[in-house]
C-alpha cells in the first residue's frame, strides 16, 4: 500500500467516467475540473472501458480496495455495467449518480458487482428540485432511488449539497430518511473554492448544532474525522471539508479524471499527472508519483496566516513546473 509523505495511505480511488451530465446543478464543481455542466455530446477523450479497468488493475496491485465511479453523470456511459463487472474482485465498487438512469439499470449494476450507490437529491418537491438542478427529472430521481433499494443496494445514500438555496430543506430530508428503510442522508458542505459564489455558503457548524439537538445517538468516524447523527432511526452524516485540516489529514483517496489524469487533491488542478498511453508501466509510474506528491490542502497547501486566515503556502505557489499555477474559481 502506498503512503504519502504525510503518513496517509491511499486505500481508495474516485474515477470520473465522463464530464457529461443531463443536469445543470447550480453548485456543480464536477470533481474539480471546472465548469463543464450541462448536456454535451460524447467526448472522444473519455477513457475507454479497457483503460479504466487497466488502471484499476494497477491500483489493486497497491492494495487499493475501493473505487467510486463519478462524473459528470457516470450512467451516461453505456459500458458502465461492463466496467463494474471487470473491476478487480477485491475492490468495493460504489457509484455517485443523479439517479435518473437507475430505473431499468439498477438490477444489472448489482448483478455486475455494484456494492453501494449515492444519489444526488437536494429537495423533496419538484419545483425546489428544479431550481437547484435546472432539471425537471424529479420523478425520475425518486423512481431511481426506489429502484436502487429494490435492487438490494443497502444503504442508498442521498447526497444533498447544503448552501443558501437548500439549507431550509434539511429537516424534511432528515425526516425522509428516517421514514424510509434503506436510505441514509449525506449532507455535503458547499465548496465555493471550486464552485464560486462564496455568498451562497452557510455556516455548516449550525447544521451540526441542529443535528446534535435532534440526534438520539452520535457516532464519530475516524475517516475524515466525520460525525454521524442518528435521528429517529435515520442516519445523517455531514461531509465538511471547507477549511477543515482534519478532513484533509484523513484523506485516503486519489482521483482520476475522465481524460486519464491523476489528481492527488480534489481542490487542486495544478497537480494533474498524465498516465500517458495508459500502459501498465506508465500507470504505475504516474500513480506512485501522484501519491508521493500528495499534500493536505488545508494545513499544508493552504496555511493559517497571522490574521487567522487561510493563505497559500509559498512553498507550492509561483507557477513552478512541478505544481503549475494556483487553481481559481469563477
Amino acid at each position: 500500500m502506498l503512503e504519502d509523505d504525510f503518513g496517509r495511505e491511499v486505500t481508495g480511488v474516485r474515477v470520473s467516467l465522463t464530464d457529461r451530465c443531463n443536469f445543470d446543478c447550480v453548485y456543480c464543481h464536477n470533481e474539480g475540473l471546472g465548469d463543464t455542466r450541462g448536456p454535451m455530446d460524447a467526448q472522444d477523450d473519455e477513457m475507454t472501458a479497457d483503460e479504466v479497468v487497466r488502471f484499476l488493475e494497477v491500483a489493486a496491485e497497491y492494495d487499493v480496495d475501493a473505487v467510486k465511479f463519478t462524473g459528470g453523470e457516470p450512467m451516461l456511459r453505456d459500458d458502465l455495467e461492463e466496467i463494474v463487472r471487470r473491476t478487480p474482485d477485491e475492490m468495493e465498487v460504489s457509484l455517485t449518480t443523479n439517479g435518473t438512469f437507475l430505473p431499468g439499470r439498477a438490477s444489472d449494476l448489482v448483478d455486475a458487482g455494484l456494492d453501494r450507490v449515492n444519489v444526488s437529491q437536494d429537495a423533496l418537491d419538484p419545483e425546489s428540485f428544479r431550481k437547484v438542478t435546472q432539471s425537471g427529472a424529479y420523478d425520475d430521481v425518486i423512481e431511481g432511488v426506489m429502484a436502487a433499494v429494490d435492487a438490494g443496494l443497502d444503504p442508498v445514500k442521498l447526497n444533498m449539497v447544503v448552501f443558501e438555496a437548500t439549507a431550509g430543506y434539511v429537516p424534511e430530508m432528515v425526516d425522509h430518511v428516517a421514514e424510509n428503510d434503506g436510505l441514509q442522508l449525506q449532507l455535503i458542505e458547499y465548496m465555493p473554492e471550486l464552485a464560486g459564489n462564496p455568498e451562497w455558503a452557510i455556516d455548516i457548524e449550525r447544521v451540526h448544532g441542529w443535528l446534535e439537538e435532534q440526534a438520539d445517538e452520535i457516532e464519530h468516524r475516524e475517516m475524515h474525522d466525520r460525525r454521524r447523527y442518528w435521528v429517529d432511526g435515520g442516519m445523517v452524516e455531514i461531509v465538511d471539508p471547507v477549511e477543515n485540516a482534519n478532513f484533509c489529514a484523513n484523506c485516503h483517496r486519489v482521483r482520476v479524471t475522465h481524460e486519464g489524469y491523476l489528481k492527488g487533491c480534489l481542490n487542486r488542478n495544478d497537480d494533474l499527472r498524465s498516465m500517458g498511453e495508459m500502459t501498465k508501466p506508465e500507470i504505475r509510474d504516474a500513480f506512485e508519483e501522484t501519491v508521493a506528491n500528495r499534500v493536505p490542502y488545508y494545513g499544508e497547501y493552504m496555511v493559517k496566516g497571522e490574521d487567522d486566515e487561510w493563505t497559500m503556502n509559498e512553498k507550492y505557489f509561483g507557477g513552478s513546473e512541478e505544481y503549475g499555477t494556483v487553481p481559481t474559481s469563477d
